[in-house]
């Protein structure tokens, strides 16, 4: 089986997943977003799946992003920046992604707002109880979905979240549909929800999940980071 094959192939199985998931949740699946997270992976691949219809590619780390979006601007691609944000890297972000799925704190809130133009963006929560982990504290939710409407320049979407490696993915992403819930009170038209990766996107479906960020399952093993 040739590589292309292969990613057709594994891709084809997602998809179906996907299908399959929303059928049982009884959601369409027309209104849930797939990006293919293409970190440590080349541009030839996402030339690759960009042939296979595939739009919407994540990445998490700014320095790979910024240069496969400028590698890839002769394709009509839509960036996700899904890793955490620094303050100082937000505006050379924001050049290139037209989601941004990590605001965790106020000053990265800040060094994005802009008076010239809009981007789409997602509150990230912290589903466990390590303050290093990326994601505001479930505490400071509110507070921090103020300060993003209160920015200019910014659009909110909704909240996104990573389950915990040791809860039950299905119970975790019923506590981030609960927190969307108490950000839509505040900004009733942030009604997406970004969730569910590679092993677990059928439970982050079935709790609401609006934009999956799946990678493995699709692109294969990642190459080491070089």
């Amino acid at each position: 089986m040739t590589g292309g094959t292969a990613l057709r192939d594994r891709l084809g199985e997602v998809r179906a997943g996907i299908a399959d998931a929303a059928r049982d949740a009884g959601r369409d699946v027309a209104q849930i977003s797939l990006i293919v997270v293409t970190k440590f992976h080349s541009a030839a691949l996402v030339r690759e799946l960009h042939a296979l219809d595939v739009s919407d590619f994540g990445e998490n780390r700014h320095q790979e992003a910024q240069a496969k979006a400028a590698e890839l601007a002769d394709l009509d691609l839509t960036w996700h920046f899904i890793g955490q944000l620094q303050s100082k890297k937000a505006r050379q972000v924001r050049a290139y992604a037209r989601v941004i799925h990590s605001l965790d704190r106020e000053s990265v809130v800040d060094a994005l707002a802009s008076g010239e133009s809009s981007v789409d963006c997602f509150v990230q929560l912290n589903l466990s109880d390590d303050p290093g982990r990326g994601g505001v504290q479930d505490a400071h939710l509110e507070a921090l979905t103020e300060r993003v409407l209160a920015t200019s320049g910014l659009r909110l979407l909704g909240v996104m979240a990573v389950a915990p490696i040791d809860e039950e993915p299905r119970a975790a992403f019923a506590r981030v549909r609960s927190a969307s819930e108490r950000v839509r009170r505040l900004a009733p038209d942030a009604r997406y929800i970004s969730a569910g990766m590679s092993g677990d996107y059928r439970e982050a479906i079935l709790e609401g999940a609006t934009h999956l960020r799946i990678g493995s399952a699709i692109t294969g093993n990642r190459p080491t980071a070089g």
